[in-house]
């Protein structure tokens, strides 16, 4: 296989762990592939209104009502994200300098000499969640001879989002791509319906690694994390009815409960020094060291399979379902996705998950996923 050095594009990067994770997990694939991969740091641009306000709330916060912030918005996230830019300051890399405009972004990707480009994974494609959802159809690539593609592009949604102009944009230019393929089964057939190319179903970068791998990333033997067990608990958009879920299934089980995110980091409310986000590898060693798993989220959904955990899904439609119900299909998993407390079975926590079945299934996905790469780089 020719070497190739690769641009790859994704959200930006901030403290969301899946996030980071999918991007870590991608790249570190493409570079055991023997590829040259970067990624691309294309981050979304705060206005200058905005950014004025900020600056004058923040400065009557911290010297008219002596609240716990710093007057620099940057410097507030800086200090937020200090243990997650670690984390990508170590592992993410390399990465283009910082693109915040596309205009920026289309004028200067061209010194950095790319033999390819690949979009993914995480919502990519979803309008709402980036600036100009054209350059993630790689809009910004001029020349047409060099390849392009999607690794678990995703539209985090069953619905179609695109404006009539963004649709016809966007299908131009992903008639260019070499191959494209997708996270979720839906969004094979929007790909065919709205876009009118044939789309592969692949795994989300992070379930192509091994259990050893996650376990190298974040040296366990050196770790400063406190092994807890017990009953992980990962909600992001916490109600009064997943509280009573959650309170069941630690009686049921009789095991106490422990988190590994800080509710408090989006809270504007709270101090500075209380909203400073954990490290990426607790994150990862509390899914390896849990009894079972509670979660909301996709990417918690992902690592409970990994570390082989028990565990129970309460879905999050806000967030967008498609993501759960696509990949707990494919491993005969869905009796592990609940809607509300009501749905719970005591009896069928207390049911082992057949794991062995389960990791067959993975990794005759994880090999599909691994051919789509080779096949098109």
């Amino acid at each position: 296989m020719k070497k190739l050095k690769i641009g790859i594009l994704t959200l930006p990067l901030h403290s969301n762990y899946g996030g980071l994770l999918q991007a870590y997990a991608l790249l570190f694939v493409l570079k055991e592939m023997g590829h040259d991969a970067w990624l691309i740091n294309y981050r979304n641009k705060k206005s200058k209104v905005r950014l004025v306000l900020s600056y004058l709330k923040r400065y009557i916060l911290k010297y008219f009502l002596k609240k716990d912030v710093k007057i620099s918005p940057f410097k507030e996230e800086e200090f937020i994200r200090s243990n997650t830019q670690r984390f990508i300051n170590e592992h993410i890399q390399p990465q283009t300098k910082a693109f915040y405009t596309p205009k920026a972004l289309s004028s200067k990707i061209i010194s950095y000499n790319f033999d390819a480009f690949i979009v993914g994974s995480d919502q990519v494609w979803r309008p709402q969640y980036v600036t100009k959802i054209e350059d993630y159809f790689f809009g910004f690539v001029k020349d047409k001879q060099l390849k392009r593609m999607s690794y678990a592009a995703s539209f985090g949604s069953n619905d179609w989002n695109y404006s009539e102009e963004q649709t016809e944009k966007c299908k131009r230019y992903i008639q260019l791509f070499n191959a494209v393929s997708v996270r979720e089964n839906s969004g094979l057939e929007l790909c065919k319906e709205h876009f009118k190319v044939n789309a592969t179903h692949v795994l989300d970068p992070t379930m192509l690694l091994d259990v050893k791998d996650y376990l190298n990333l974040v040296n366990i033997n050196k770790s400063t994390y406190k092994p807890k067990g017990g009953i992980l608990i990962y909600i992001l958009d916490e109600t009064p009815d997943i509280k009573i879920t959650i309170d069941s299934i630690s009686s049921t089980l009789n095991l106490s409960t422990f988190k590994v995110n800080n509710n408090k980091t989006y809270d504007k409310k709270a101090s500075l020094k209380d909203r400073v986000a954990p490290p990426v590898e607790d994150w990862v060693i509390g899914f390896y060291d849990a009894d079972f798993v509670i979660a909301d989220s996709f990417h918690a959904c992902l690592y409970s399979i990994i570390f082989n955990k028990p565990f129970v899904i309460y879905g999050n439609a806000r967030r967008g379902m498609t993501r759960f119900t696509s990949i707990l299909s494919k491993l005969d998993l869905e009796d592990r996705l609940i809607y509300s407390s009501e749905e719970l079975r005591q009896e069928e926590l207390n049911n082992n998950i057949d794991w062995n079945s389960v990791n067959k299934k993975l990794e005759k996905l994880k090999a599909d996923s691994f051919a789509f790469l080779r096949d098109n780089l």
